[in-house]
């Protein structure tokens, strides 16, 4: 691990893994973080990975210790993220005679539990074996589509001596993968668009290409829009971006691609999911053609029919694409400057300066994008803190927003803002969450004050599950009294007793001092910041419609009459 550059690994402690931290204590190279949840310590493993793309290493002990962390793994496998995930294990002597927490084949099985969430999960049988099982599974988290790995390590065999070897990078591998063929199809059909657009998804962030979109989009001449997961590949505030495509997204957005105006729809690291298409009800195909780029070539076509498919590596497709179509194409702009003309870029705008009581959550973004450095990194957990970020929060620098849409966990970047934070040394990070998934993992703000990081938690106070609780008023009419706190939470106090700043907000101007001082501050701060409860965020209805579709017999139009659009 110290020769793949891991620097830490984010975890609880427990019997069976003792010989690796007393390993980890002489050599003095890798660190532990001592997370107070084994879920929180694999979110923070999955962030510290998307931030620095490279390998993020977890663990946790046998029994509970692995399965607390089961979450944040497969949230990691499903955001494609490089995470190894070390389990303890009891000795191999005592297999079968049930030891506490055995997590064998005898008991628990660790190894058939993880393996549906990673793309690889395996038992060290054979200490000879480590170094070599060791180097396939961080190959396989690290290659092709990146993934989480799991090894379950019986404490037996971590005391066991090995013969001693020079042990090459395990991320050694021939250049990008690339369809070049495929390629240069798609390189004429683009050069010979009139009305070309391109939707960029997560896949461009994970290949680190958000510089080679730019510049295609500005030499080639082409609109960008992007998914709620790929939003911050492309600076939003650049005359060519439509904003976010799908869930939380804008009109812009949607507008140009049902306008039919478009003649080709280059989509590049994106499986057209139901966040990025509204449930599949938007015109991804029609009379244009359809260009799709995607490293795993199950992706390519399993939600719409394409023209042109191209397995690669979305670097190096950009790439390839730079160098074939020229800045001298003949484009016409008239359909996208009409709909930016005449689409506004925000719904609900008027509530981007309102002064009203409670704080409206559009005023409260505003305030954050003021408040905020445009390298500052911002980690948006589930919930309705989705829509006001996707929506709201305007990105202009490429790699400062950070979602888990895969498994979409509440409480994701409650913890995972942390090992964000660790990821990239000197850059400040912010927290975007809702109360209730500050609930979950706020405890995690302490490993923060252990490890000294300028990390704000910005937590939307709506007193409980707010997206369920307007979920239900828009789809049956009520509240069905299963989503409000009882007792509001005070995430302000639980900060201070975790010996972090603390302050609860209101309005508009205490909210613009709290982020001054937070921004100022050089630990941990959580802000508790009161919001309107009963401002509905916007898309939420067609999110309730979608889910209203999946879950009831009634027709389309039945449900649209229910949820009033």
């Amino acid at each position: 691990m110290e020769r793949e550059g891991v620097e830490y690994i984010f975890g609880v402690p427990g019997g069976p893994l003792t010989a690796l931290f007393e390993a980890m204590q002489e050599r003095g190279r890798i660190r532990l973080v001592l997370a107070k949840h084994e879920g929180g310590a694999a979110f923070m493993a999955a962030s510290y990975a998307r931030v620095s793309r490279q390998l993020a290493v977890c663990c946790g002990t046998s029994g509970p210790g692995a399965t607390n962390a089961l979450t944040g793994v497969a949230s990691a496998h499903a955001d494609s993220l490089p995470l190894l995930f070390l389990t303890g294990q009891v000795g191999t002597g005592v297999f079968g005679k049930g030891a506490i927490q055995e997590s064998s084949t005898f008991g628990l099985d660790l190894v058939t539990l993880l393996r549906p969430v990673t793309k690889l999960s395996a038992m060290f049988t054979n200490a000879e074996r480590i170094p070599d099982l060791l180097r396939a599974a961080i190959r396989a988290a690290t290659t092709g589509r990146p993934g989480a790995v799991h090894l379950n390590m019986p404490a037996d065999m971590l005391r066991q001596p090995v013969r001693t070897r020079v042990l090459k990078a395990a991320r050694d591998q021939p250049s990008a993968v690339l369809d070049s063929v495929a390629l240069e199809r798609a390189a004429d059909e683009l050069t010979k668009a009139k009305r070309p657009c391109l939707l960029a998804g997560h896949g461009v962030a994970l290949a680190g290409a958000e510089a080679e979109l730019l510049q295609l989009a500005r030499a080639a001449r082409i609109p960008v829009m992007t998914s709620p997961k790929g939003k911050g590949v492309f600076p939003e505030n650049d005359p060519l971006s439509l904003g976010v495509l799908g869930f939380g997204g804008h009109e812009r957005a949607e507008n140009y691609l049902q306008s039919n105006a478009i003649d080709l729809l280059l989509v590049v690291g994106s499986s057209l999911n139901e966040f990025v298409t509204n449930a599949w009800t938007l015109p991804i195909t029609g009379p244009h053609q359809l260009v799709q780029v995607d490293i795993d070539p199950t992706m390519l076509g399993k939600n719409y029919p394409v023209d042109v498919p191209i397995v690669g590596d979305a670097r190096a497709a950009l790439s390839g694409l730079i160098k074939s179509v020229s800045g001298s194409v003949s484009r016409d702009f008239r359909p996208f400057d009409e709909v930016r003309a005449n689409t506004p870029r925000y719904l609900a705008a008027e509530a981007i300066d309102s002064d009203a009581f409670p704080l409206k959550p559009q005023r409260l973004m505003m305030e954050l994008r003021k408040a905020m450095p445009d390298d500052a990194m911002l980690f948006v957990d589930n919930g309705t803190s989705i829509i006001w970020g996707v929506h709201y929060f305007e990105i202009r620098s490429p790699r400062t927003f950070f979602v888990d849409l895969g498994l979409a966990s509440m409480g994701a970047a409650v913890a995972g803002v942390v090992g964000g934070a660790l990821g990239a040394p000197g850059r400040r990070a912010v927290a975007l969450v809702g109360d209730a998934a500050f609930a979950m993992n706020g405890f995690e703000v302490h490993t923060a004050v252990d490890e000294h990081l300028p990390i704000i938690w910005l937590v939307l106070n709506n007193n409980g599950h707010g997206m369920v609780r307007q979920g239900d008023q828009l789809m049956r009419g009520r509240d069905l009294g299963a989503s409000q706190f009882k007792f509001p939470l005070d995430s302000a106090g639980v900060a201070r007793a975790l010996g972090a700043r603390g302050r609860r907000v209101t309005t508009a101007v205490e909210l613009q001092q709290a982020l001054a001082e937070a921004f100022a501050h050089d630990g941990p701060s959580v802000i508790d910041a009161v919001i309107d409860r009963e401002e509905v965020a916007p898309t939420l209805a067609r999110r309730v419609q979608t889910l209203a579709s999946f879950m009831s017999t009634k027709r389309p139009s039945d449900i649209r009459s229910l949820i009033g659009g």
